[in-house]
């Protein structure tokens, strides 16, 4: 039986650009070589693409470094092959085919729809969410409307611009006070891995956070903070998606920053969580809902609050690329539904093949 190669796409410019490296390391170490063949692909901070098919283990920083220059042509005709590029000599204008392309690039020009969209262009099957889903699901206040405008359960919150709050602060901030109260969170619009995440307990820190988070993104949003517990659940599947068990986290600090989700691994992760079946039922249910009203496909991690005295569940945010890093949840929580890690990336590869194949069955003419 015939390798499938897959182009293992990591880096980017993003601020969850070390992220991705680690995320990729953890698939490569994990994937059936016995099935798959890996050309890893990397993207600098400055947005060159990188690639070495003969790479060694680990060497993701010495591809984005030393790797052969290459693009990837947006282009139909040219389905999957990565073209080689200012290399003199006989390996210039090489190609090399791959089949199908594993997204890891964590944030903005990776999992907002820019890349699935260049990976359209070509003609090339990838893992997780199409353009839609990647584009409304990173951009947080459109996600939030989004989830409002389908009845699902969202925790209170506001969005603006940067330049509105430089020119409107002390306006925005007493209606951030009103609305939302104190304490409350500040995130840029379009990130993850919680970057440029604060905690305010008042005005003074408000602007603190707000200064922080605009250095990151154009657009901000500010939600109340809830004294509740951190739940999360994994989806994996294309129109008929499945839900995993879900898990807690618990911070050892404030909140689960980015310290504690990739450097310390101080949260504790509890896989499963601790919930009542009515509970565990209905987060697996908002989870599905999320995906789907969402347009998500392949794969994507739902964000939870559960709140302590109500009880009531809201439903946070989706990742549709989210973190593949041994400490992880999305692979944690299949694990613990059943399905290995290198089993789960299998499956993911084959919903992405599956998909594209589904896709080119359609007409693209009306005669």
């Amino acid at each position: 039986m015939k390798k499938i190669t897959v182009g293992l796409l990591f880096g980017g410019k993003s601020g969850e650009h070390e992220v991705s490296l680690r995320s990729a390391a953890s698939i490569l170490s994990a994937i059936d070589r016995a099935k798959y063949d890996v050309i890893p692909i990397g993207i600098t901070k400055e947005g060159g693409w990188r690639a070495d098919p003969g790479f060694l283990e680990g060497e993701f920083t010495k591809i984005l470094q030393q790797g052969t220059p290459v693009v990837l042509p947006a282009e139909a005709t040219r389905s999957g092959q990565l073209i080689q590029v200012d290399t003199p000599g006989p390996q210039e204008g090489r190609r090399t085919s791959i089949d199908v392309i594993f997204p890891v690039l964590h944030g903005p020009f990776g999992e907002d729809g820019t890349i699935q969209g260049l990976l359209e262009l070509s003609n090339i099957p990838y893992v997780g969410a199409g353009v839609l889903g990647s584009a409304v699901a990173m951009d947080k206040d459109v996600m939030k409307r989004l989830f409002l405008q389908a009845g699902l359960p969202t925790a209170p919150f506001l969005s603006f611009r940067w330049e509105h709050w430089r020119n409107r602060a002390r306006e925005l901030e007493q209606e951030a006070a009103v609305k939302l109260g104190y304490p409350c969170f500040v995130k840029p619009a379009n990130l993850g891995s919680s970057i440029g995440i604060s905690k305010a307990e008042g005005a003074e820190e408000l602007y603190e956070a707000l200064a922080l988070a605009g250095e990151f993104d154009e657009k901000v949003i500010v939600e109340k903070a809830l004294d509740a517990r951190e739940i999360e659940c994994s989806v994996l599947g294309n129109t008929d998606p499945q839900a995993s068990l879900p898990g807690e986290i618990i911070p050892r600090t404030g909140f689960y920053d980015y310290q504690a989700k990739y450097l310390d691994d101080s949260a504790e992760l509890v896989v499963p969580a601790p919930l009542r079946p009515d509970q565990v039922e209905k987060i697996q249910e908002l989870a599905l809902r999320s995906f789907l009203v969402l347009e998500c496909q392949g794969m994507a991690r739902v964000d939870f609050f559960l709140e302590r005295t109500t009880e009531d569940i809201y439903v946070n945010e989706i990742n549709t690329i989210p973190g593949f890093t041994s400490i992880s949840m999305y692979p944690k929580l299949w694990q613990a539904s059943g399905l290995p890690y290198s089993e789960l990336i299998d499956r993911l590869i084959q919903l992405a093949l599956e998909r594209h194949r589904r896709r080119q069955s359609r007409r693209i003419d009306g005669g």
